[in-house]
């Protein structure tokens, strides 16, 4: 973890994932529109079908259109649930490109994991700069994707991705954001 402090702002972290990227399974947008309520033709396949990927926890990323379908997401459970019986990781990260300050709008739902939906999910964005950068045409570069989530749900959060590529392969991933303390404490031994 890199840790930075700015004279007069929050403390900001990065943390380079533990794992280079890896692709999974990959759905329909039809099954895909489905499971989060939406059809078909709001989701993106232009650069890839709904896909998994993981930098250490999978995730099954699906881009869709405009943040208008973005807010409309709504998971469908049982449908969810089938997708888990066939082994497809459940955990659903949704986002779109955006043209304001950010480059993406996310919203991740985790509900079979007891999470409806998170704020700011460091493991899925993370993946998604790996994931964003193995399909980018240029083989070699540093690749940073600024990510605005939890707005949908009132938490609003910042998060900064970024991945490095090498002659075509993603070589690593890191994840960052300010951060402010929440709590200190320290181990006694012995």
């Amino acid at each position: 973890i890199s840790i930075h402090r700015r004279p007069g702002q929050a403390l900001w972290c990065e943390l380079r994932a533990p794992q280079t990227i890896s692709l999974g399974e990959t759905l329909p947008a039809e099954r895909m529109a489905s499971v989060v309520s939406l059809r078909a033709e709001d989701i993106i396949t232009a650069i890839h079908p709904p896909r998994v990927a993981s930098v250490g926890i999978p995730f099954l990323f699906t881009e869709l259109k405009n943040r208008a379908a973005l807010g409309r997401a709504r998971v469908v459970t049982d449908r969810l649930e089938a997708l888990a019986a066939e082994g497809i990781p459940p955990d659903i990260h949704l986002y779109t490109r955006s043209q304001d300050e950010f480059d993406i709008h996310a919203r991740m739902f985790a509900p079979l994991d007891g999470v409806p939906e998170d704020p700011a999910t460091g493991s899925a964005n993370c993946a998604l700069a790996g994931l964003l950068t193995h399909y980018d045409e240029k083989p070699t570069g540093q690749f940073s994707y600024r990510i605005a989530q939890g707005i949908e749900m009132g938490r609003p959060s910042i998060l900064d991705a970024r991945a490095e590529k090498l002659e075509g392969a993603v070589t690593a991933t890191w994840i960052g954001g300010s951060s402010v303390l929440v709590a200190e404490g320290s181990i006694e031994v012995g």
